[in-house]
């Protein structure tokens, strides 16, 4: 990776770009000696190019030349994923599966019919032709929902769970499948919902890398705020005016 020189940090803290570059910084630092080897980088930057239309290396060297990088800038923001996702099997590959476990249930996922109005009296009567049989949901819901849901005829998912209002969330995790709520206010929403498929989560090689990035991220975040507290209490960056 190119050394820069330092940048203005009361100006980067002003700007709010302090602890992004921060974290990119810590990043670098962390994955930098990780190897990539040279045709996965000669087909990365075959792949750039081809989805920049850069035909020649004139034509990418004008090209980086306006964006102010040097091919070594783009080599490395390149292989950066690459580098990240290896070191984040290497060094958090062994806790992924422990992590997992701790949030598994936040990680299940749900599919639900959704049909939302602001109209408490209309949510009742929605609900009631639902009950009856008088019509589907997926029909009502294209026709009375006020909310995205209405596109996809009330179907939301497959969703995590904690996507869901925390309200919403609760009902879902604890009602049986297929059973149509009675209508229920959240905000200024009345909501009708009936939860259609619950898909636990299962820790594959996908969940591995995901649960090991997610370590990563978090090992980023506390090694950045310990360097914004040293900064602070070194008063290397002042408080704003």
């Amino acid at each position: 990776m190119r050394r820069q020189d330092s940048p203005n940090l009361p100006n980067l803290a002003r700007h709010g770009l302090l602890r992004p570059w921060l974290e990119r910084l810590v990043v670098a630092e962390a994955v930098q000696q990780q190897p990539i080897d040279a045709a996965s980088l000669t087909s990365l930057q075959e792949q750039f190019c081809k989805r920049h239309n850069i035909k020649t290396d004139a034509g990418l060297d004008a090209f980086l030349a306006q964006q102010g990088l040097s091919r070594d800038d783009l080599q490395w923001q390149l292989a950066l994923p690459l580098r990240i996702q290896a070191h984040c099997s290497k060094r958090f590959g062994p806790k992924a599966e422990q992590h997992f476990l701790s949030r598994k249930t936040q990680l299940d996922r749900v599919v639900y019919s959704l049909l939302r109005v602001r109209d408490g009296g209309l949510a009742r009567e929605l609900y009631l032709r639902i009950q009856a049989g008088e019509a589907s949901f997926a029909d009502l819901a294209a026709r009375y929902a006020e909310g995205p849901e209405q596109t996809s005829h009330g179907i939301v998912g497959p969703v995590p769970l904690t996507q869901a209002h925390p309200v919403l969330a609760e009902k879902l995790r604890t009602v049986a499948v297929g059973t149509l709520l009675e209508p229920f206010t959240i905000e200024q929403w009345w909501l009708v919902v009936r939860p259609e498929q619950r898909i636990a989560a299962s820790f594959d090689e996908a969940m591995a890398d995901q649960m090991a990035k997610e370590l990563f991220d978090e090992w980023v975040a506390e090694e950045v705020t310990l360097k914004l507290l040293k900064l602070a209490a070194s008063k290397v960056v002042p408080t704003a005016p």
